[in-house]
């Protein structure tokens, strides 16, 4: 059989058959083009669009980022940074020029990219914001600013660490960034009209947490396997996206991704079971297999009138490389989202030629 053309057809139509064969052959061709150019290799991926051009805001040197016009073909455009942040070195001592986990929120006419500063496993860590009226690079209102320091963790005096900033706005209109990983779980606190700072006075809630023995000391993360949370608001509920397992372990990698909803940003937000993420709940949403052993940091949108997934996956056949995965989210009859078991496989994104010039 040659792609549901049987060989009797082919005898009975050598002529007509020849043609599609043909025409086979230059699809394979073209979907080994395809496998041959290289994906997109991302960790901790946001995105946001402006003008029918997406951009991809992600970890590494100066926080990467990349543009596309279809969500397929992503090419680098440059790095926020072109420098470290002045204070990174005074939060962090070990830092190594990698800003972790970026959120980006766009607010009044301006976009506010919120980012990490830490260093592995401890939490020596600070979230900081940088702003810009366009991320249009082409334009004379581009240029970035940072605001320095939102909040930050102090090792034996706070029992959380603050990397992983999400932005979400409730019904009222008010601003939360939820952030978090390991430690005591992951927290909300309202920001003030500016964006840059905290609401005063201060309100802070505590969403999903796992067991922390009694006895480990507050300076050690602890076996609580839970980072990266990210609030979605659809279907008048809130929900919250959290990253279980261990990541940047490549084929490794336990990495999955987890769902709970809440009437309220503050929660609770519950799980399929009715079980609060507060006590290790959490709905399975999506899990590695043989060939994507790991997966998760995710981010959520609505575009164009669809939902999507934007995470990050480890792919074995690469040596588990971290892979671009964008994945379509659909709804259950009890609104619960559902994703495809081939989402880690539908999607490969191209990564294009650099830009010959860009500015950070």
């Amino acid at each position: 059989m040659l792609n549901g053309v049987t060989t009797t057809k082919w005898l009975a139509g050598v002529g007509r058959v020849s043609t599609l064969a043909l025409l086979l052959l230059g699809q394979t061709a073209c979907a080994d083009e395809q496998q041959a150019q290289p994906q997109l290799s991302i960790h901790d991926p946001v995105m946001i669009q402006q003008d029918k051009r997406f951009y991809l805001f992600s970890t590494g040197p100066g926080i990467t980022y990349y543009h596309s016009d279809d969500m397929l073909q992503w090419q680098l455009a440059g790095r926020v940074f072109a420098e470290e942040p002045q204070w990174a070195k005074q939060v962090a001592p070990s830092f190594d020029g990698h800003i972790w986990a970026p959120d980006i929120y766009q607010h009044n006419g301006k976009f506010y990219l919120y980012y990490s500063v830490s260093a592995f496993g401890k939490n020596t860590s600070a979230i900081g914001v940088t702003v810009n009226n366009t991320l249009d690079k082409s334009s004379p209102d581009y240029k970035w600013q940072d605001k320095g320091i939102v909040l930050e963790s102090v090792p034996q005096r706070d029992l959380w660490n603050a990397i992983d900033p999400n932005i979400i706005a409730d019904d009222n209109g008010d601003i939360w960034m939820s952030f978090g990983s390991f430690w005591g779980g992951l927290k909300l606190v309202k920001l003030a009209d500016d964006l840059v700072s905290l609401a005063q006075p201060q309100q802070w809630h505590t969403i999903a947490k796992a067991q922390r023995p009694a006895f480990i000391d507050d300076a050690e993360p602890g076996p609580g396997e839970l980072e990266a949370p990210f609030i979605f608001k659809q279907h008048g509920y809130y929900y919250l996206f959290v990253s279980y397992g261990k990541c940047c372990r490549g084929s490794d990698s336990t990495y999955h991704l987890v769902v709970g909803r809440a009437k309220n940003v503050t929660g609770p937000y519950l799980d399929k079971d009715g079980k609060s993420l507060n006590e290790g709940g959490g709905t399975v949403l999506l899990k590695g297999n043989r060939d994507w052993p790991g997966l998760g940091h995710n981010s959520a949108y609505t575009f164009n009138g669809k939902d999507y997934l934007v995470f990050h996956a480890y792919e074995a056949a690469d040596n588990g490389l971290q892979k671009l995965k964008i994945a379509e989210m659909t709804w259950d009859d009890a609104n619960w989202p559902l994703l495809s078991d081939s989402v880690l496989d539908d999607y490969r994104s191209v990564l294009l030629p650099a830009e010959q010039k860009w500015r950070g």
